[in-house]
């Protein structure tokens, strides 16, 4: 399964950190990376959003395949790469509401960072919530599961669990805890060449915390 309906909102899988949400007559796309193909053009984003500038993350020939010139981006602001046409430079605290400059959809710009880890320092990158079909999805973004982690509320959660530069999946259970999202996907796996966690492990550990919460496991 590479996709799933919650409520009225598509959420698609893209591999890695990468997600297409749609909903709301909208499309948003995540973090794309490594894409097999280029979508059609009317498959493309309304909305991009970029967590951070690494690689796998912010990747030129993705953002190029899903980009349209009328799409709307999201990027923090200590990313180096020029954007032309419709870009917004954001950083975590942000409520991004204004229907004129991101069509209608609430945003909201999040901490995202390693807590004992040196790649992601506080500031590099961010997380994001997007408001969609009256669902409220968090993206985590590459980080640990830091403090401000239990003041998220989300009723979908999209958790990283790959471990070296991220959380593990013990870890990642036990944000999944604090946040007590309806449903849960696990990212960050999938590549061992870059990461690789393992999303049945997660699977049980958050059902060991707390058994109410759905684990989606989605395939690329």
């Amino acid at each position: 399964m590479k996709s799933v309906k919650i409520g009225s909102v598509t959420i698609e899988w893209l591999g890695h950190s990468g997600f297409l949400l749609e909903g709301d007559e909208k499309k948003i796309y995540i973090d794309p990376y490594d894409l097999s193909e280029e979508p059609a053009f009317e498959d493309k984003a309304d909305i991009l959003l970029i967590t951070h500038e690494h690689f796998d993350h912010c990747s030129p020939d993705d953002i190029r395949k899903v980009r349209r010139s009328d799409s709307t981006t999201l990027i923090p602001e200590n990313i180096s790469l020029q954007f032309k046409g419709d870009a917004r430079r954001i950083a975590e605290g942000d409520v991004l509401a204004d229907g004129l400059e991101i069509k209608g959809t609430r945003i909201e710009v999040v901490p995202a960072y390693n807590l004992d880890k040196s790649y992601h320092p506080r500031g590099l990158g961010v997380g994001y919530i997007v408001e969609l079909g009256g669902i409220r999805i968090y993206h985590a973004g590459d980080c640990d599961f830091f403090p401000e982690m239990k003041n998220i509320r989300a009723d979908v959660a999209l958790l990283p669990i790959g471990g070296t530069y991220t959380m593990d999946e013990e870890e990642a259970a036990s944000a999944a805890a604090a946040i007590s999202p309806r449903d849960v996907i696990p990212m960050h796996y999938g590549k061992p060449d870059i990461t690789d966690g393992d999303p049945e492990k997660f699977k049980a550990l958050v059902h060991g915390k707390n058994p109410e919460i759905n684990v989606i496991i989605l395939d690329s």
